[in-house]
């Protein structure tokens, strides 16, 4: 019983620190090459409101010609102090873009919370300037972007934004560094206020306060918002550099499938979602019923995962086929421990057969039109001389990362925050976890005297299942209103998937 008081003492602290953990983790080592058939690349640099899942990356994207590599480098909670810090500045002057759209403000502005992303006024002109500098010095052309408004609107109908004075910063860095400038704030502003405070709200996402009620978010934005503020700074590229207005598409860009099916859920409708896999997502043994059970009625939660199945075996053997048949509008995808097994109708190599099945399940839900999500395997559970051994599964967790970020896929990193959360417990408190009579318990070599340290009983079963809820509504955003008791500080800042250089289109 001690271990299972310990453990529940832990989870409320952990779980959270977790999801952000693996959420920062770096980037894809290595070059990025261009995607070919391009001319010209572009990298976007800012905070959450220009990434992809919570900001307007993707609609300014969407609004460029085929002919540009538009590379999102953007990242949640960013300020343009931590997104030097975090080695993202020097990653995304790696990429060697011929140009630079740089957007910062909404975490550099302090607060009486004194976050350490916060910086005072003049650090944040200089950090600016600094990193116009350093962009020309590499051959980059930068372009300023003044923050996206907040939506705050007032009695009088009008958005009255607390952005005004950093905004009116970076045109004064433009203007004296001779920098080309996209006055979003302005035009943003002048926007919302004419198409008023429901149609400005029907742009954005939602969050959760502590009791788990649903509000409006006033600052990130939905696929619809993300299009029409997209939009916006594409014909703003084009106006403020000319030679790239080629680039900028003749009419405003429509969503995808994608989008319009997560614009959906945003308004309520009814959905599906279908997890796939192995044992550790299965109903006996896996984290699936522990995330199933903390969705809301809305979501028709189907668990199609079986024991004992990798990669292949689980399409060979017609599974695939069957929950396809399913129609969800969500899948999500995580294989990996019989991958690693001899048996050849089992075995994928990670890096090879394992990546290509991977590719093969997200092009099959695409093809359906439905949102593949892809989940890194979960860690088991061994210990020795006090310290998490390791399993092998890593491999297989890079592996899912990579496709995820070359084929602009979700990536839930199940396995790096599993292993974080197991490395600060002992081996009797992971024990606590453990499934009992499992029936791939054999597979496993688990006897009465080794411990079936691979599946879950019920209480690991809560665990994991929420560790990939409050990991995967931080990026596909549209999904927490679905999961049942989030608190605010677990859904208001929504991030970038866990690999950005690999968002390009």
């Amino acid at each position: 019983m001690g271990a299972f008081r310990t453990l529940a003492a832990m989870t409320v602290a952990t779980l959270w620190s977790l999801t952000l953990a693996a959420q920062n983790a770096p980037a894809l080592e290595g070059s990025i090459p261009r995607r070919p058939g391009t001319q010209v690349r572009i990298d976007l640099i800012g905070d959450s409101t220009q990434t992809d899942n919570a900001g307007y990356g993707r609609g300014l994207c969407a609004n460029l010609t085929a002919e540009v590599d538009c590379l999102n480098m953007a990242k949640g909670g960013s300020s343009t102090k931590t997104f030097r810090q975090q080695g993202l500045w020097d990653r995304s002057l790696a990429t060697n873009p011929d140009y630079m759209v740089i957007q910062f403000g909404h975490n550099d502005m302090e607060t009486p919370e004194h976050l350490e992303r916060q910086v005072p006024m003049a650090d944040y002109e200089q950090n600016l300037r600094n990193f116009v500098t350093e962009a020309r010095q590499h051959g980059i052309k930068p372009v300023l972007v003044t923050p996206l408004t907040r939506r705050y609107f007032e009695a009088d109908g009008k958005v009255h934004s607390d952005l005004l004075n950093h905004s009116e910063t970076m045109k004064r860095v433009a203007e004296q560094m001779d920098v080309p400038l996209i006055d979003l704030q302005a035009e943003s502003v002048a926007y919302l206020d004419k198409i008023g405070e429901a149609k400005g709200t029907a742009l954005g996402i939602t969050k959760k306060d502590a009791q788990g009620r649903v509000a409006p978010d006033k600052t990130h934005l939905n696929w619809e918002g993300s299009y029409v503020f997209g939009r916006m700074v594409a014909v703003g590229l084009g106006q403020a550099v000319p030679s790239l207005a080629q680039y900028v598409r003749p009419t405003p860009a429509a969503l995808p499938p994608e989008g319009v099916l997560a614009m959906k859920v945003i308004r309520g409708e009814p959905f599906k979602i279908v997890l796939v896999g192995d044992s550790t997502v299965a109903t006996q043994g896996g984290w699936g019923p522990g995330f199933c059970a903390i969705t809301t009625p809305n979501v028709t939660c189907v668990d199609m995962a079986l024991n004992g199945r990798s990669s292949k075996s689980y399409m060979a053997e017609g599974a695939w086929k069957k929950a396809l048949e399913e129609k969800g509008q969500y899948y999500f995808i995580q294989f990996g421990h019989n991958d690693q097994k001899p048996d050849p109708a089992r075995h994928a190599d990670a890096a090879t057969d394992y990546a290509a099945n991977l590719r093969s399940y997200v092009a099959d839900v695409r093809a359906i039109g439905a949102i593949p999500i892809l989940v890194s395997p979960l860690s088991r559970r061994n210990y020795k001389n006090g310290e998490l051994v390791d399993d092998g599964l890593k491999d297989y967790a890079l592996a899912a990362r990579k496709v995820a970020a070359e084929e602009r896929v979700t990536f839930v990193d199940l396995y790096s925050m599993s292993v974080q959360y197991l490395k600060k417990m002992t081996q009797e408190q992971a024990d606590a976890l453990d499934a009992v009579s499992h029936p791939d318990a054999a597979a496993e070599n688990a006897t009465p005297a080794k411990l079936d340290r691979t599946h879950l009983n019920d209480e690991g079963k809560k665990i994991f299942g929420r560790m990939v809820a409050d990991n995967v509504i931080r990026l596909e955003v549209e999904l927490g209103p679905n999961i049942v008791g989030v608190p605010e500080d677990k859904s208001s800042a929504p991030a970038v998937p866990t690999s950005p250089a690999g968002n390009h289109q």
